[in-house]
């Protein structure tokens, strides 16, 4: 699985993009949540990961702005095509209030 890096739309190329990423997740180690902190260590105004068909991607901007640090989102034909899992096997339903009839 690749690990990709779009810097306004421009892709980058591989090796590039595995320094690019090597350099951003030693910054996360030491600066959990800091996606802006390494934006403009690397001379951007944003960043942020996203997971696509095609593996893990951080979209690089020089102009939009940082967006606060979550989950990384789906894009692409599989975005969202996920059906809602059901408990494990063995695993009890939570405990609730019990309705009266």
């Amino acid at each position: 699985m690749a690990l990709g890096v779009v810097v306004d739309g421009v892709r980058m190329d591989e090796a590039e993009a595995r320094a690019f990423w090597a350099r951003f997740s030693e910054h996360m180690e030491k600066n959990r949540g800091d996606l802006a902190g390494f934006a403009k260590a690397e001379g951007y105004a944003s960043v942020r990961p996203v997971m696509t068909p095609n593996g893990p991607e951080l979209v690089v901007s020089r102009t939009a702005s940082q967006q606060p640090y979550g989950n990384a989102p789906r894009t692409g034909s599989s975005a969202g095509s996920r059906a809602p899992q059901g408990r494990a096997p063995g695993e009890r339903k939570k405990p609730g209030k019990r309705r009266r009839r």
